[in-house]
């Protein structure tokens, strides 16, 4: 089991900690000295996006990433060395480590402490099936790792127990209103029919508590979209479902923030929370919003991502291993994050989700959620390690550009096994975006006037015109907004620009069928 980081050594370093001479008059020589001790013994401070970080794991509650400041560093310093100043005849003066040397080494960005993807609190997991724990900072993983739970998976699971595992976990939550499962009625509560094989919407859950458990081992992996109705959709279980999955990957409840009041400023909090979270980014109450965002499509697609954080303007380049869910009710997504979404969408059929009762109670099932974290911890692993384990029996499912391991080790065997697709929801999420939705309609009435002829923006048709241009903006808003549309494919067409024949001419505009 590898061990970069002895956490009992770390304890003993705060005993006998080494001298640190302050030197009033060279304080740099002060810096220079103490990083060399930080960057020499093990710690938790740690390279984070070209942002120093410190670990901390508050009770109960889930571990986080914090950003470094000069009056923080100084409490820090001096769990890592004892500063002291030499007066006169060489007798040694405990002092506090001036806060302008822990500026000096914030703003150096000469730290010499490991990068640090992201944290761990499950089992580490590779190509082979092979389960591995780690305490500390994994060299190999560059995560942080701790609180890992015992938990028991067969060698070599079976496809038998691969699908007794599934059962075990449709059980746990067929208390969800899964918008198009299979519904029976026992005791009194409307459950899944666990005797049907899973929807698209169960699926998709499957799919996503899978990918929570094996995110941190992950290049890269779609997050999960849960919705509901408008209106009727509150209180269907969505931010239930997401802390049930938590508590099952994570060991610890997610820490939810809000989307803000622009794009600008959603973006820049999804930055700072990804800086600073351990596990999981949840991005909550998302309502009646086709949610658009630059930096989750860069995140959940790309590593390094460029991000910019909140309330700066330098950027900072981060390899996340977090586990990205948004909820929300009457929520879609615009048609670049729809490819990088798993979509739950839960629809308890009745004017009252708030009052709808789970067979167990929404607390009891948490609770029962925590208790039985090991065991379900274990179901999900024997899927994962089935599949792993026998690549040549899986089906493979429909191609996801960006996520290709990410299909072999989740989505894959929970398709071989009876589940759906997940991927074959993506097109159904593209066809519900409301920019596609638009242009699909312009194409339409474009072709019904025009069928394929090639025309100039000022010849088009007033229907059309009225599309592109509702408020009347003028030709030049007109020609800007064409060729933003060139090249798009909508509703069965493209539409294609021919340049203008010679220097007063104009382009013309035309559309193909696909």
């Amino acid at each position: 089991m590898p061990r970069d980081v002895d956490v009992d050594a770390l304890m003993q370093r705060t005993i006998d900690r080494p001298d640190l001479v302050v030197h009033p008059g060279d304080l740099p020589a002060t810096m220079r000295a103490l990083r060399d001790l930080i960057a020499e013994a093990p710690g938790t401070l740690f390279d984070r996006g070209g942002r120093p970080v410190r670990i901390v794991s508050p009770p109960d509650q889930p571990m986080r990433l914090v950003p470094v400041t000069p009056h923080s560093f100084v409490e820090i310093a001096h769990d890592y060395a004892r500063p002291v100043q030499i007066e006169k005849e060489d007798n040694v003066k405990p002092v506090t480590l001036p806060e302008r040397v822990a500026k000096m080494w914030i703003d150096s960005g000469d730290w010499r402490l490991p990068p640090l993807d992201g944290v761990a609190t499950g089992p580490l997991l590779t190509e082979d099936g092979t389960i591995r724990t780690a305490t500390g900072y994994d060299r190999a993983t560059r995560l942080w790792c701790s609180e890992m739970p015992t938990v028991s998976v067969s060698p070599r699971p079976t496809r038998q127990e691969a699908e007794h595992a599934l059962r075990s976990i449709r059980d746990t939550f067929a208390s969800f209103p899964f918008a198009d499962a299979d519904r029976v009625t026992v005791d009194g509560f409307e459950l899944v029919d666990a005797d049907k094989p899973p929807g698209e919407a169960e699926t998709a859950f499957l799919a996503g508590l899978m990918t929570a458990v094996a995110r941190p081992s992950i290049w890269l992996a779609p997050g999960l979209l849960v919705t509901a109705p408008d209106i009727s959709g509150a209180g269907s279980g969505k931010g239930l479902l997401v802390q049930a999955i938590c508590e099952i990957a994570f060991g610890s409840p997610p820490v939810a923030f809000t989307a803000g009041n622009d794009k600008a400023e959603l973006d820049k909090r999804i930055a700072s929370a990804l800086l600073q979270t351990g596990t999981a980014l949840f991005l909550d109450n998302v309502n009646a919003t086709a949610l658009k965002s630059d930096t989750l499509a860069s995140v959940l697609t790309e590593r390094p991502a460029k991000v910019r954080l909140f309330g700066q303007t330098a950027m900072a380049e981060l390899n996340s291993t977090a586990w990205v869910a948004v909820t929300g009710n009457g929520l879609t997504v615009s048609e670049d994050l729809a490819r990088r979404f798993l979509a739950v969408e839960l629809d308890p059929r009745c004017d009252d989700p708030e009052g709808r009762q789970f067979a167990e109670g929404r607390d009891e099932f948490l609770a029962a959620v925590r208790k039985n974290r090991a065991m379900l911890l274990g179901a999900v692993l024997t899927i994962w390690r089935w599949g792993r384990q026998n690549p040549d029996q899986l089906q493979a499912g429909k191609p996801l550009g960006s996520f290709e391991t990410w299909a072999r080790w989740v989505r894959d065997p929970l398709l071989t096994i009876g589940c759906a697709d997940p991927v074959e929801a993506i097109a159904k999420a593209k066809a519900h975006d409301p920019r596609r939705l638009r242009v699909a309609e312009l194409f339409e009435a474009w072709f019904e006037v025009h069928h394929d002829l090639p025309m100039p923006a000022s010849r088009l048709d007033e229907t059309v015109r009225m599309i592109l241009d509702p408020q009347g903006r003028g030709r030049q808003y007109l020609t800007t907004t064409l060729n933003g549309y060139v090249g798009t494919r909508a509703g069965g067409y493209v539409l294609t620009r021919q340049d203008a024949p010679g220097k007063w001419g104009h382009a013309t505009y035309a559309l193909k069928k696909t």
